[in-house]
C-alpha cells in the first residue's frame, strides 16, 4: 500500500458515505441519526470493496480496473 492508494480509500470512502447520507436523509423519512449509520455501512463497503480491488485491479489503486 501506498501514499495514493491509500488516499484513493479514504476519498471514495468519504464520498460514499456522504452521497449515502445526502440520499437517505433527503428521500427517506429516516431521521439524522439512523441515516448517518446506513452511510457509515455504505462507507465500510466502500473501503472492504477498494481493498479487495487490489487484488482484481491495478494494486497501486482502489479501483478494479486493471492497469493500461
Amino acid at each position: 500500500m501506498n501514499k495514493t492508494y491509500i488516499k484513493d480509500v479514504i476519498e471514495r470512502a468519504v464520498w460514499t458515505g456522504l452521497q449515502s447520507f445526502l440520499a437517505i436523509f433527503t428521500v427517506t423519512d429516516l431521521a439524522s441519526f439512523e441515516a448517518a449509520i446506513v452511510a457509515g455501512a455504505g462507507a465500510l463497503l466502500s473501503v472492504i470493496k477498494s481493498v479487495v480491488a487490489t487484488q482484481v485491479g491495478d494494486p497501486d489503486t482502489a479501483s478494479t480496473l486493471r492497469k493500461g
